[in-house]
């Protein structure tokens, strides 16, 4: 069991993860949320290891996301790199549309080749509303299209109280996000694209002569702060998702509909230290870990091993971390056939007799049935067909018997 704390020393596995953790936090906002007020309409505090939410405030709230939606955005641009739709030294030409955009800015100019490495820098840093629609064409073509690959990501994650109408986060009808829903999407983001965090952690980027200062103030604090998103429109007031590591763990803090950008950084800080102070993420389960022999009949092997479908951490308060347990759940014996990556068990992880977490047993092999079971159905019917011949047989042989001493 491997401890991450701030003192020294089978099914598709994102659709079972996002449904084991409804169990994990539903169980530990019952037992461990704080006594804890944040200044802001929305709030939610995520460890970002474990995915457990630790405190929440109006966490389902939809509101106008502002430049959150700048995070999916992102997060779809770094999906296409390792494809080849998007390399980071294309040279992005600039449509007049992109030109037009208004609000935050990078400050391309019209027929202008950009490189895309720049427009990454120019919406994580300077929250360009133009770098965000050049990187959309560039990569679908039209806003419209990438705005589809948005949704058709923001569904793959789980998000149930959001939706995009563009690629930049400016006002638009029917376009909303919840706490936590940008908690969960930053959750996935940087485990899926760690080198974003490069570009979220840069405090300023230069381009066209001008220079630009990170929106994010927590980023100079010197407390693990390295992204990600800042926004604000007038009628959510001012959002942040922060993120920050310290000692190996790392926590996501969410607050929308705050009244000024100081107090944002605040709110979000106050989430962040009440994380790092007062929980602690453990290890419980490798991926790689082997589980077994189990038994197995009616196969053409007798005994299997099993895998976790996912490595499991878990989020509880400090000096509980003895009180997890691990519980093996397999029915006994399995019953083949089995294909390699079926699920036929799960590890359900407890802390003081409540679920934290279940994770699926997955097979870690194809184990056919066993063919002899076919031979012995063969055998048995032979058997029966040649005792009935015999039983008839035998009845015959009796009745003509009896006639034929009737006759006499």
């Amino acid at each position: 069991m491997k401890s991450r704390g701030f003192r020294n020393g089978l099914v598709s596995p994102l659709l079972l993860s996002t449904f084991f953790l409804v169990l994990v936090n539903t169980a530990l906002s019952q037992t461990a949320q704080p006594k804890l007020h944040i200044r802001a309409k929305s709030a939610v505090l995520m460890d970002a290891i474990s995915g457990q939410v630790l405190f929440e405030q109006n966490p389902q709230i939809r509101m106008a996301p502002a430049s959150f939606v700048k995070l999916l955005t992102l997060y779809v641009a770094f999906d296409a790199l390792p494809g080849g739709q998007l390399r980071k030294d294309d040279l992005v030409s600039v449509s007049q549309k992109t030109w037009r955009m208004g609000g935050s800015k990078m400050f391309i100019k019209p027929g202008e080749r950009v490189r895309a490495e720049d427009l990454l820098k120019g919406v994580t840093v300077a929250s360009g509303n133009d770098a965000c629609v050049a990187l959309a064409e560039h990569v679908a073509g039209t806003e419209e299209a990438f705005v589809l690959k948005m949704n058709e990501k923001a569904r793959g994650l789980g998000l149930k109280d959001s939706q995009f109408k563009n690629s930049h986060g400016m006002p638009a009808r029917d376009q909303y996000i919840s706490a936590s829903d940008i908690a969960i999407l930053a959750r996935h983001y940087i485990a899926d694209h760690p080198e974003a965090l490069m570009y979220h952690s840069l405090a300023e980027f230069e381009y066209n002569g001008i220079r630009q200062q990170n929106r994010n103030t927590l980023l100079w604090m010197n407390i693990g702060v390295d992204g990600l998103m800042t926004g604000y429109l007038e009628k959510s007031g001012f959002l942040l998702v922060a993120t920050a590591k310290r000692d190996g763990q790392r926590m996501i803090a969410v607050v929308m509909g705050c009244d000024t950008p100081r107090r944002r950084a605040q709110e979000s800080r106050k989430l962040l230290e009440y994380g790092f102070k007062n929980f602690s993420t453990v290890e419980m389960v490798k991926k790689s870990k082997l589980f077994g022999p189990e038994k197995v009949v009616k196969g053409k092997l007798n005994k299997v091993h099993l895998t976790p479908s996912e490595e499991a951490w878990v989020t509880v308060p400090k000096e509980k971390e003895n009180s997890i347990s691990v519980i093996i759940e397999v029915p006994k014996p399995i019953i083949a056939p089995l294909k390699a990556g079926q699920a036929v068990g799960k590890i359900v992880i407890q802390s003081e007799g409540k679920v934290l977490k279940e994770i699926a047993l997955l097979s870690s092999s194809d184990i056919p049935e066993g063919i002899y079971l076919s031979w012995l159905m063969i055998a048995a019917g032979v058997f029966s067909f040649l005792l009935v011949a015999l039983l008839t047989f035998w009845l015959a042989r009796r009745s003509w018997r009896r006639k034929f001493r009737s006759q006499l």
